[in-house]
């Protein structure tokens, strides 16, 4: 619905809509109140209700589906990770399967998942006994490290030199599209 009522905002980049969320995006304070008031005018026109409890305003980033958005980059939301970091080692299928959801919704963030996680998606398999081997917890580490240690996420800058990194191999395929950008004096 809200798609339909918003077509052209919608088509122009500046607004993203998520099920029931609206958000906003401008470089300026100004354009964004223009944009917030075209937007309320349309809310009044299809007489759509919005309770301002839930609105927010002005703000520089936002947390949204476990990330950290802002202007510039996106992040995993160290909030959601440290939940799962405080977690004992999996001691059953369930409590496995949870944790490799958990990870997988971080895919991209996540360099090797993968290989590291093949060996534990095996013993979640109905006809493998649940054995938490050393190699096992080796690499249930490894995607708790990942997911600590994930790289902030940059939107590209075009004028700086990108790097593809491919790999095949017998556990694995992936590629992924590289630059290194300054941020105050940190390479990401």
């Amino acid at each position: 619905m809200m798609n339909t009522i918003f077509p052209h905002e919608l088509s122009e980049g500046w607004l993203i809509i998520y099920i029931d969320d609206i958000i906003i995006c401008s470089e300026t304070w100004k354009l964004n109140l223009e944009r917030l008031s075209l937007l309320l005018k349309k809310i009044l026109q299809v007489k759509m209700k919005i309770s301002l409890k839930k609105c927010n305003f002005r703000f520089h980033e936002l947390k949204a589906l476990g990330h950290v958005v802002s202007g510039l980059s996106l992040d995993i939301d160290k909030n959601k990770v440290a939940a799962v970091l405080l977690k004992q080692i999996p001691q059953n299928k369930k409590e496995m399967m949870s944790f490799l959801g958990f990870a997988s919704y971080y895919r991209q963030d996540l360099q090797d998942l993968a290989i590291h996680a093949r060996s534990l998606y095996k013993i979640c398999d109905q006809q493998t006994f649940f054995e938490m081997s050393q190699e096992r917890i080796q690499a249930y580490e490894k995607i708790k490290y990942s997911l600590t240690n994930a790289p902030l996420l940059l939107i590209p800058d075009w004028k700086l030199l990108f790097k593809l990194y491919i790999d095949a191999c017998g556990e694995g395929l992936g590629a992924a599209l590289h630059q290194v950008q300054i941020v105050n004096d940190k390479p990401y």
